[in-house]
């Protein structure tokens, strides 16, 4: 039993129940469950009352609060500072931060210091939802069915940009040609012109569709980044050098596209060296399986130089109509679902993850579970 329902019972408010347990040390957490000890205590000093119901009125203080929620969201509901709320949970020996999740127990107590009435929602194991169309009849739908991808209603899918995962050996020029494609100069920022972590770029073609690029390590020690991105994505775009060939990360990125089951587009970049010799890739790819269309295969391939620029728009060309054969499509309408790709610490803001949003729409103030 915690303190919330305890305090119900015996008809008295939380605050002073808490402050009755913590004077005697019967309880350090206002959140967490009550000892025996503490109940009988509690019990043997309040005399029990029946609770009459408050009839409401314009004046009743009355907030209704899910099973979890942060203390942001908390504030807002109760329409005073995040900072408000962090004194009041501070008070109780509760240390948590703006976007920290408390349960209803912990917010219940700060909703009274604030003299707020407290409603719990419906169970969230079960939600109602008012149907569309008819008399409003209610059903009832798991949090399971709320987050998956299948059975989608077809007249609420809409067409959504491809995600591209960019593969390949360290050094082959992944990130150079997502420069290229963004005009801009992410390559030099990373320690030795070698991608340190998953990043994700949404971009525009001159026609005008969107598409999301995944850039993935291709240093031997980040396996698994590379395996990750592959998972996420519709296409495959393999870089290979056209002077050093296909290479072992090369090879372990196929792989990675066979196994996720993945069409994979290959890229022979850096066309432009002196030593470059396309025909060579072309043969140490078909050794790997990996036949391109130029030697009657079923596998794109573009050659381009990311340095001049050379190719860029056909490979944009290449991605754009393969997805359109793929014919991907989502339901922006629904509860979000994704993917963290990468995650890290970042100094003066904590943890902060790149999240692609498979389906739905993500909102600020919404909860990863």
């Amino acid at each position: 039993m915690k303190a919330h329902e305890l305090a119900r019972e015996l008809g008295i408010s939380q605050k002073e129940l808490v402050n009755f347990l913590q004077q005697r040390r019967l309880t350090r957490n206002a959140a967490a469950p009550l000892a025996p000890g503490a109940i009988e205590a509690a019990r043997s000093a309040f005399k029990p009352t029946t609770v009459t119901p408050k009839i409401e009125t314009n004046g009743d203080r009355r907030v209704v609060l899910p099973p979890t929620l942060s203390v942001k969201d908390l504030a807002d509901k109760l329409g005073v500072s995040p900072v408000e709320v962090i004194k009041k949970l501070m008070a109780s020996k509760i240390l948590a931060t703006i976007n920290q999740v408390i349960d209803f127990g912990t917010a219940e107590i700060v909703a009274d210091e604030f003299g707020y009435t407290v409603e719990p929602v419906a169970s969230e194991d079960v939600v109602a939802v008012e149907a569309a169309e008819g008399d409003g009849d209610v059903v009832t739908t798991s949090r399971v069915e709320l987050f998956s991808l299948a059975n989608e209603d077809p007249a609420k899918l809409k067409a959504r940009p491809p995600i591209v995962t960019v593969l390949g050996h360290v050094d082959h020029g992944k990130t150079s040609i997502l420069d290229a494609i963004r005009q801009t100069r992410v390559a030099a920022g990373e320690a030795g012109g070698i991608t340190q972590r998953i990043g994700a770029y949404k971009i525009e073609t001159a026609d005008g569709h969107p598409v999301v690029f995944i850039d993935t390590p291709g240093h031997e020690a980040f396996t698994a980044m590379r395996a990750r991105g592959a998972q996420v994505t519709d296409l495959v775009v393999l870089v290979v050098a056209a002077d050093d060939g296909v290479m072992p990360q090369t090879v372990e990125a196929i792989h990675h596209a066979r196994a996720a089951k993945v069409p994979i587009i290959v890229a022979i970049n850096k066309i432009d060296k002196d030593n470059a010799n396309v025909e060579r890739v072309h043969q140490q790819l078909a050794e790997q399986g990996i036949v391109t269309r130029h030697y009657g295969g079923e596998h794109e391939c573009v050659h381009l130089s990311a340095k001049t620029g050379k190719g860029i728009d056909d490979l944009l060309t290449t991605i754009v109509l393969s997805s359109d054969i793929l014919e991907l499509k989502a339901n922006p309408d629904r509860n979000a679902i994704g993917t963290i790709v990468d995650a890290h610490l970042e100094r003066g803001r904590g943890p902060v993850a790149t999240v692609l949003v498979q389906a739905g729409t993500l909102k600020v103030s919404d909860d990863f579970v």
